[in-house]
């Protein structure tokens, strides 16, 4: 499956979000299968069908999320691409266990740079990032919790700058 592809399509998908009402959302996916640019075979069909539909499930959320994490702005003021980019990281880093949270915003700030205004992908990543630090949770942390540290479970931790030699 070529992730990347489905990924600018769920963009496209919630980027319509935006000027039809949640009524119509189901129809979006067969309008946007009439692009030639994006020939999706039946897996990314379903994939990005499937993803959408989670994704408008939980817009009020991811908004609520975004709202608290991007300063002086809010939901209704921010550019529609980058709105749509970031509801679709965020939902990402927050629900997608198969995604980690650095891909999900490397993806989304490649999104802001070909779809967005000039300098909205350090606007996109400063909100993702923040958004990482305070509200997902954390996959990629958590699996690194799990990892044994056995420097600090005897005390003896040394930092040792590369080409000096170690203490004794």
């Amino acid at each position: 499956m070529r992730r990347k592809i489905c990924r600018e399509q769920i963009f496209r998908l919630l980027f319509q979000v935006e000027f039809n009402d949640k009524e119509d959302y189901p129809f979006l996916n067969e309008r946007m299968k009439s692009f030639e640019e994006f020939v999706l075979n039946p897996e990314e069909e379903e994939y990005v069908e499937t993803k959408f539909e989670k994704i408008t499930q939980h817009i009020d959320e991811l908004d609520e999320i975004l709202n608290m994490n991007s300063i002086d702005w809010n939901t209704s003021r921010m550019g529609k691409a980058e709105l749509a980019i970031l509801r679709l990281a965020l939902y990402e880093m927050k629900y997608d266990d198969d995604i980690p949270e650095s891909v999900a915003i490397n993806e989304a700030v490649e999104l802001a740079k070909k779809y967005g205004a000039e300098e909205s992908y350090s606007f996109v990543n400063g909100v993702l990032a923040r958004s990482a630090e305070t509200q997902t949770k954390h996959k990629d942390s958590e699996a690194k919790k799990d990892k044994p540290k056995p420097w600090k479970e005897n005390g003896d931790a040394r930092i040792v700058v590369k080409g000096s030699k170690p203490k004794k």
